[in-house]
């Protein structure tokens, strides 16, 4: 059995930096309750729900949503780092679609602290030894690269293979950097709005390897929540069935993928299988999107992901980003509520919230940032260790 899932109301609060949000259990309730008033329902009718965090002890998901009400359903916690999310979006749909429930919740939240995220519990055998331990042989990396925090060291190699694999200039990762803050100046829910040039990217040393501070996402806070629910239980409570899951493609790691191509390691595989996956799925190609949100986590990450996706070629990267085919004008808008690198990346919230900003672009609502004539958008989201999805939206 396979129901149509329809994304019946979404929500989200203003992202913040650390130390400036409310607790992450008023921000996750805030989050849940702005999806169920968008869909126009109680949360009494919602019968399961999934909540995903990365920071947080256990069963945070039900601190945040017994703020909304205690009715006795079945609270899910999803962690899957970045992707988590997406995660939750995920089961939430699976759900759905396959008649467990009519109605499901995902909520995502995070209370992150200032600075690059480092190991939690250095005692246990850390999840992503296997790929730093792949990237230290296939890039011959020393014990010092190895010790630095595993975010910086991973995409900052990400950065130098870019460039030299490719002839890629410094100067285009930068303007990934000033697209984001550019699209983010007209959304209010995003944290860094000031514009920015090249030349102040560029300017000082590099973090490590091809990496610099502003060719990264900063830590965030924040929370996002969507309301799904099949087309029967639309009809029944009067909830517009305009807009609707038509693809998703979720995958992990395969284990040719730590032999290869650095690059593979980390996102650019996991993206591309995800986006085949989800592709095949809706019945649409990349020629078909017309907005996309997708997982910016590093300027380099995503350059790379335009040819996971199947936007351009491999050799055609930077020549996409410098025709302005990534924005506005172009052949496709990509984050135009800034991204991760400008609207924030509170990890937990993250995919949540990437499909609440396209559905107010499918729907017509969403302001000066609209994409004029937007009906199929799609959203990137990945979690290294691994989990990649790809979801495909469509306002029928």
């Amino acid at each position: 059995m396979s129901n149509q899932v329809l994304i019946a109301g979404v929500g989200m609060v203003p992202f913040k930096k650390p130390g400036s949000s409310d607790s992450y259990d008023v921000m996750g309730s805030d989050a849940a309750r702005a999806a169920l008033k968008d869909a126009g329902i109680p949360y009494a009718d919602v019968e399961q729900a999934y909540a995903s965090y990365v920071f947080g002890d256990s069963c945070a998901g039900q601190a945040a949503l017994y703020r909304v009400g205690i009715t006795g359903i079945p609270i899910f916690n999803v962690n899957n780092n970045c992707g988590s999310g997406s995660s939750a979006f995920y089961l939430a749909a699976q759900a759905v679609s396959s008649g467990a429930v009519d109605c499901a919740l995902a909520v995502g939240f995070e209370q992150m602290e200032p600075g690059a995220i480092g190991v939690m519990y250095p005692s246990k055998t850390n999840p992503l030894e296997r790929h730093v331990r792949a990237i230290a042989e296939l890039m011959h990396l020393t014990e010092e690269e190895l010790a630095l925090p595993p975010a910086v060291m991973l995409f900052g190699c990400q950065c130098e293979l870019l460039q030299k694999e490719t002839g890629m200039a410094e100067s285009t990762l930068a303007q990934i950097t000033v697209k984001a803050r550019r699209h983010a100046a007209s959304n209010p829910n995003a944290i860094f709005r000031e514009p920015l040039t090249v030349d102040q990217i560029l300017h000082g040393q590099p973090l490590y390897r091809g990496l610099r501070k502003l060719f990264a996402c900063p830590p965030s806070c924040g929370a996002a929540a969507v309301v799904v629910c099949n087309e029967d239980f639309a009809s029944r409570h009067g909830i517009r069935s305009d807009i609707r899951l038509i693809g998703q493609g979720a995958c992990s790691d395969r284990e040719e993928f730590f032999h290869g191509d650095p690059q593979d390691v980390m996102f650019r595989a996991l993206s591309r299988n995800a986006a085949q996956a989800a592709y095949a799925d809706a019945g649409v190609g990349p020629d078909d999107i017309d907005v996309i949100e997708l997982h910016d986590c590093f300027t380099s990450n995503e350059i790379i992901t335009y040819a996971a996706l199947g936007l351009c070629a491999s050799e055609d990267m930077e020549k996409f980003v410098l025709d302005g085919d990534n924005t506005y004008g172009g052949k496709v808008v990509v984050n135009p509520s800034g991204g991760l690198l400008a609207k924030g990346h509170p990890l937990g919230a993250t995919g949540l919230a990437q499909i609440t900003e396209l559905v107010w672009h499918l729907r017509g609502e969403a302001g000066t940032r609209q994409v004029d004539g937007a009906r199929t958008a799609l959203q990137h989201n990945g979690g290294l260790g691994s989990a990649g999805f790809v979801n495909i939206l469509q306002r029928g």
